[in-house]
């Protein structure tokens, strides 16, 4: 007989041929079967008479009957749940079909079958009639036909009983497949009558106790490890018997009684263990792993009895809920055995974690076990996290004071990440967070502070990128912890980039150290602090406080270093690194205040680079202009521009005075490049007369002529201090060409006319101001190209010093440039420049109270203040705008109020 789905894995489910008689023996005749012959052909058509005949189960008879009965034990019939009521199945094991019910076998040994009908209906019985009319054929059919017939009857029958169970509705369905096979045959009409038992079969005496008796010693048999007596599938088959004659709540009374006295029975063994945590674990965790096992072997059997009776009161637990309810009860819930039980878990990751190798699976199972009991966290997470908590508490204090930083962070990670580990491999997942945060708080959070006091500077010097993004990302773990990084961020880029612009002594790599300091600190946040906004806008403000901290210098250091990069002969960058270093000092020049500061000096500088021809590269040069006006506006870059423009009008009109040269036929082999200026666009040159050769102050009268000519109305100023020549000289090693200034061509011409000079009358011959002189005297006679000789020798020139032409001077190179000093900016320079700085903020000053005042015509002082400071873009002392405005008073733009002295009135 085939077993039956019941969603737990049944054992393999041999054929039930013997072991509980059925549960209504007097039930196995239990149907009747008409059958009525109608042959209009046959003599005996008009006596047909219905043949009524019962099968017993008990009877052997070898006698062959027209109909057989169909009988059904009610032991057969039974409730079942939705998932099984179309699980009705018959098996046969002969080509025709003989029914009987439970123990019964026919007389023909080569024809048996069992049919078995399950539904949720209630069927006690069936009593079938079956009519059959014969047709119109041949009356001679001999009996042996007729008895094939009739077995084939009973076949169709029993497939259509069969048909219709399935469809969980026996009457209707039955009949409506009858009905069907009817019409399908034609010739032949049948009728199936199906009628219920007239009385409930009732159980043999003692059959309750019995069952019982033989459920109960499986159950001790499995709870006792020893062999089962009986076939599974007939234990299961007795607990349906019995669930179906209303007998579930003691059935289910009495298992609980039976697990109950079980497992009362071993709490003896814990309570009188050796005191061996180890052993002890072990000894509780068999006895769980028994226990499971032992409540899947019993409710597989009793699973009938789970799935109707228990699922029905919603009160009871299940049985694998009772299980655990009676171990939870009687096992763990004793005090003794709870404690022991937590101690020695505790105890066990104590002791992992100071590095010992442990059973991690007993762990596993153990906690586990709380865990399906419902204690885990009552009895088990609370102490675990107190114990979690000392410990920390105090490694974190300890180990602060005996490790540094970057070892005592790899140690705090490598401390998570164990206890990460043990969630996944032992814990319950609830306990993460808390553990997680435990672990944080006492080795993180308590220290944060003491952790970048004592190794945040050394981490950020050393430029150690791996610690420092270990701290981050440590730090971003606890609460507060990367607001607090961020204020030590702050402090020590202040610290150190104050360290850089303070100190005069560092002017000279100022501007370098900057770049470098902004690359270092811009690496670490895009590394270590993953582009972190707030690091970001942290650091700006940083470097915009430090940087100024030295109101002017950092502007013109900075303009100097642009300077150096874009001039001709800086063989240190190809064009694209001079333009990613012009985008890194845009970025520093953004922190500046005194960007006024910055325009002047590059403007001095820039107009040498021109005027000189000392310039890299005009594309950088433009380059570098652009960058400005994105940066500044087309304001503060409109006289750069005009700068360019008046070299390339220059250049416009160079070729056209050659021209002109050429048409007036103007004996001489001087050849004269003029660069006119506007003077608005370009720096304020002090005039200084000098005395030139003959040949040049006629060139500079032909051009006079010649551009005046063409623009009537202008005036030309020559500006000496800013021109330069090529010479052609002759030594004793050969002809050479020196670049150089118009002053030093001054000199060295002199030498045309003598052989030995004094610096006297060098003065009184050229014109030149008596400290350009010297400079000039000392870049011919004491620099690298030594064309003069200086008697006495040194490296200063002094009152009564002599030169004399150095014919035996040597140079490697044909072309030599001695001209260099002309880039050099001195003191005086430097110094007026910064004055006409200072000027014309006094000027800006005055022109924004002038403005402010004017629109509002009444202000007080504070107000007025204010609104001054919103408006310049450079810093300004309180007391220095106290003395515009004072001198704005006596110049008669506003005055005091007369009753307010802290009130200014406009004056239109």
């Amino acid at each position: 007989m085939a077993g039956r789905a019941r969603g737990q894995q049944q054992p393999p489910g041999n054929m039930i041929t013997s072991g509980f008689s059925s549960p209504n023996p007097s039930a196995a005749a239990a149907q009747e079967v008409r059958s009525a012959t109608d042959g209009s052909s046959s003599s005996s058509s008009s006596s047909s008479s219905s043949k009524k005949r019962k099968l017993n189960s008990n009877s052997n008879s070898s006698e062959r009957e027209e109909v057989d009965t169909i009988s059904s034990c009610s032991s057969l019939l039974s409730k079942t749940n939705s998932s099984t009521s179309t699980s009705s199945c018959v098996n046969t094991t002969a080509s025709t079909a003989s029914c009987s019910s439970s123990g019964v076998a026919s007389s023909n040994h080569h024809l048996q079958k069992k049919l078995r009908f399950e539904d949720s209906l209630d069927f006690i019985g069936l009593d079938v009639k079956m009519a059959e009319e014969s047709s119109s054929s041949s009356p001679a059919a001999s009996s042996q036909q007729q008895h094939q017939q009739q077995l084939k009857n009973k076949s169709l029958l029993i497939s259509s009983v069969a048909v219709g169970h399935h469809a969980n509705g026996l009457t209707k369905a039955a009949s409506s497949t009858v009905s069907s096979f009817a019409n399908s045959k034609p010739g032949s009409a049948k009728k199936l009558v199906i009628k219920n038992f007239k009385d409930k079969p009732k159980l043999p005496e003692n059959y309750t106790d019995e069952t019982w008796q033989k459920l109960k010693e499986a159950v001790e048999a499995i709870q006792n490890s020893t062999s089962i007596k009986y076939n599974l599938e007939e234990l299961y088959q007795a607990v349906e018997n019995l669930c179906s004659y209303k007998i579930s709540a003691n059935l289910y009374k009495q298992l609980r009684q039976i697990c109950e006295d079980h497992i009362k029975a071993q709490i003896h063994q814990f309570r009188e263990y050796p005191f061996d945590y180890v052993l002890f674990l072990k000894k509780i965790d068999k006895c769980w792993q028994d226990h499971c096992r032992q409540m899947i072997m019993i409710r597989s059997i009793f699973l009938f009895l789970d799935r109707t009776y228990v699922l029905q009161n919603s009160m009871l637990p299940s049985i694998w809920d009772m299980g655990l309810e009676l171990f939870r009860t009687h096992i763990i819930s004793d005090q003794k055995v709870q404690n022991k039980t937590i101690d020695g878990i505790l105890l066990l990751i104590e002791r992992e974690r100071n590095g010992e190798a442990i059973d991690r699976s007993l762990l596993r199972s153990l906690l586990s076990m709380l865990s399906d009991l419902q204690i885990y966290q009552d009895s088990f997470e609370h102490r675990f996290l107190e114990e979690t908590n000392r410990l920390y508490a105090a490694e974190g204090q300890r180990l602060m004071q005996e490790r540094e930083v970057p070892e005592y962070l790899h140690h705090v990670n490598k401390r998570l990440e164990e206890e990460q580990d043990r969630i996944i491999t032992y814990l319950d997942q609830s306990t993460q967070k808390p553990l997680i945060a435990t672990v944080e708080k006492q080795l993180l959070g308590e220290h944060l502070t003491a952790i970048l006091q004592k190794g945040l500077n050394h981490l950020l010097d050393e430029n150690r990128i791996q610690d420092l993004s270990l701290l981050y990302q440590l730090f971003s773990r606890v609460k507060g912890g990367v607001q607090v990084l961020l204020q030590h961020w702050i402090e020590y880029i202040k610290a150190f980039g104050s360290t850089i612009v303070i100190n005069p002594e560092k002017d000279k790599t100022m501007v370098q150290e900057l770049l470098d300091f902004k690359d270092k600190v811009d690496h670490i946040i895009d590394i270590c602090f993953l582009k972190n906004e707030k690091f970001v806008n942290a650091m700006k403000e940083a470097f915009e406080t430090f940087i100024n901290k030295r109101p002017n210098k950092p502007a013109e250091l900075i303009a100097k270093y642009v300077d150096s990069k874009l001039r001709a002969g800086n063989k240190e960058a190809t064009d694209e690194e001079l333009e990613k270093m012009l985008d890194k000092i845009m970025i520093i020049f953004r922190f500046i205040y005194g960007k006024d500061v910055f325009e002047a000096f590059y403007k001095k500088d820039l107009a040498k680079r021109l005027l000189v021809g000392k310039s890299a590269s005009v594309d950088a040069e433009k380059s570098m202009l652009s960058k400005l006006k994105h940066e500044c506006g087309a304001a503060f870059t409109s006289k750069l521009e005009g700068m360019f423009k008046d070299m390339e009008l220059s250049k416009d009109i160079m070729i056209q005075f050659k021209q002109y040269m050429q048409n007036q036929n103007v004996p001489g082999n001087i050849e004269l490049t003029v660069n006119i200026l506007t003077m608005g666009y370009w720096p304020t040159y002090v005039p200084m007369e000098v005395h030139l050769p003959s040949e040049m102050v006629k060139l500079q009268e032909i051009f006079k002529t010649f551009y005046l000519g063409k623009h009537s109305g202008r005036k030309l100023q020559w500006q000496s201090t800013l021109g330069h020549c090529v010479l052609k000289a002759e030594f004793k090693e050969g002809k050479k060409e020196l670049q150089v200034s118009l002053f030093q061509t001054l000199v060295l011409l002199m030498f045309n006319e003598g052989e030995e000079f004094s610096l006297e009358e060098i003065k009184q011959a050229t014109g030149i101001e008596d400290g350009e002189l010297r400079r000039t005297l000392q870049s011919l006679a004491c620099g690298k190209a030594r064309v003069l000789t200086k008697s006495p020798k040194g490296k200063d020139v002094e009152d009564g010093d002599k030169f004399t032409c150095n014919d035996d001077f040597r140079h490697k190179l044909f072309r030599i440039k001695i001209n260099q000093i002309q880039m050099k900016e001195t003191v005086e320079e430097q110094a007026s420049t910064t004055e006409r700085v200072f000027q014309d903020r006094q000027y800006q000053i005055d022109a924004a109270i002038v403005r402010i005042m004017k629109m509002r015509k009444t202000l007080s002082h504070n107000l007025l203040v204010s609104e001054v400071y919103n408006q310049l873009k450079f810093p300004v002392k309180p007391a220095d705008l106290k003395k515009r405005i004072e001198s704005l008073i006596d110049r008669d733009y506003m005055e005091r109020d007369k009753e307010n002295p802290n009130q200014y009135n406009y004056i239109a």
